[in-house]
This record gives structure tokens, sequence and C-alpha cells, in this order.
């Protein structure tokens, strides 16, 4: 069983479903800890449409689908916010595919794809409930850093310096 990670349509029917997949997930995440509640299905609907992804499209930017043993398995997105500074986005791996090391290699292809943007460094936020990927972004050299945006879901900020190649 092997990883392939491979560019993928922001609006492709694949992206669409791991991108439904990570919202639904952080989004009742978030709602069971601070309201005791999962997302209502007209909250998920809304925030899923106004989010689609445009901005992952090249020429400034870029999602990935990481697939595992051939099936759709987790995604990472790149988008540059200045000439040499991207941002990090939608890493997610799904449930069954965890633990097998998808993540860091989504993120590694993530932040070549940065690179050939032209990106020197990729920045990133996420909350403080996501302790699993405040932890793996520690592990893979990012640096927690002050805040770079006013996200109101934003409580940690990352930052890495991409090596020449």
């Amino acid at each position: 069983m092997t990883w392939t990670i491979a560019p993928e349509p922001y609006d492709s029917p694949v992206a669409a479903a791991l991108w439904r997949a990570y919202y639904t997930e952080v989004s009742d995440r978030w709602y069971l800890l601070h309201e005791g509640r999962r997302t209502n299905p007209e909250e998920l609907e809304r925030e899923i449409a106004a989010l689609p992804g445009t901005e992952l499209a090249p020429p400034t930017g870029q999602l990935l689908v990481g697939r595992y043993d051939g099936e759709p398995a987790g995604s990472a997105g790149v988008r540059l916010l200045a000439p040499d500074t991207a941002e990090l986005t939608r890493v997610f791996v799904w449930g069954q595919w965890r633990g097998r090391g998808g993540a860091a290699l989504l993120v590694g292809a993530a932040e070549r794809a940065a690179r050939a943007l032209g990106a020197r460094r990729l920045i990133l936020d996420t909350r403080g409930d996501l302790v699993e990927a405040r932890a793996l972004y520690a592990r893979l050299g990012y640096t927690e850093t002050g805040p770079h945006n006013d996200d109101v879901y934003a409580e940690h900020w990352f930052r890495k310096e991409l090596a020449v190649s």
C-alpha cells in the first residue's frame, strides 16, 4: 500500500468530497466543544458553498490530493499571499487512512508546490483544539509565531522558511 500525491482541480468531485469531509470534521469538533452540538446541515452547506477553494487554482494556488492505494485519502492546499509567502491550508487525511504517513507527505508536497509558485516561506493558522495538527506542524519544522491574520477561528499561527531547491 502506497501514497501518491498529485494536483487536483479544486472543483473536482474528489476535491469536493474531501473538502466536505474536512469541513464537517473541523466544524463538528468546534461546535461540540463550544456549544455541545454538531454542525447543523444548513450551516454546513452555507459554509462549504462560501469557501469553494477558488484560491487553490493555478497560477497562484494549488490543491493536492493524496491517494492511498489509489483511493482518495487526503488533501493539502497552498495559495500565494505575497510573491514570497504562501499559506498552507486544507491539510486533511480521512480517518481510516490516518497514521500511515499521509499528512507529512501531503505537507511536503505542498511545500514543493509553494516553492514552485515562488514562495520562500509558508504560513498557516489552526485552532487550539486541533492538537494533532499543531503537533504535525511542529514535527515538520514549523515554528509557532504571532498572529498573521484575524480569522475568528485562528488561535495558533505557524511559519516555515522553505529551503531553496
